[in-house]
């Protein structure tokens, strides 16, 4: 059976954006409140984006969808929000050599949260990946 990899550049992208999400931000977030500083990142994401899916031609009556996805989607929304907010306060006070590591937890919960929820089940290989980086996680946030 061939599966696809292109999930994995995605992936891979994300994940060099997300390191350079903490860097920028802890440059950007010197003498600003964190709570502004992620309002501000917040407001250029909507301008990005909406450009983004004007030009794609990706635009779609978005009161067409369905009530379960608007819940979820608008739940996802309140997540990240909160998220940005909690990453940035603990960007303002800390290093982001320890920040970010510690944000990566959610991989673990990510999958501890698909296990319980969505009924995903890792294989035994997958589950000691995630021991390990829970593993470093732990040992990257409480180094001496």
């Amino acid at each position: 059976m061939v599966t696809s990899v292109g999930w994995f550049y995605w992936a891979l992208l994300s994940a060099i954006f997300a390191a350079l999400t903490a860097i920028f931000a802890k440059v950007g977030i010197q003498g600003v409140d964190s709570d502004l500083a992620t309002l501000i990142r917040t407001a250029i994401i909507m301008v990005v984006l909406s450009a983004f899916v004007a030009y794609t031609g990706k635009w779609a009556n978005p009161f067409e969808l369905s009530l379960k996805t608007w819940l979820f989607l608008g739940l996802s929304g309140l997540a990240t929000g909160v998220s940005w907010v909690c990453y940035f306060r603990a960007l303002k006070i800390g290093d982001a050599s320890k920040v970010a590591p510690v944000d990566k937890l959610s991989l673990v919960l990510v999958a501890v949260f698909a296990f319980t929820f969505l009924g995903e089940r890792p294989s035994l290989r997958e589950w000691s990946g995630i021991a390990m980086v829970a593993g470093g996680v732990l040992l990257l946030a409480f180094k001496r």
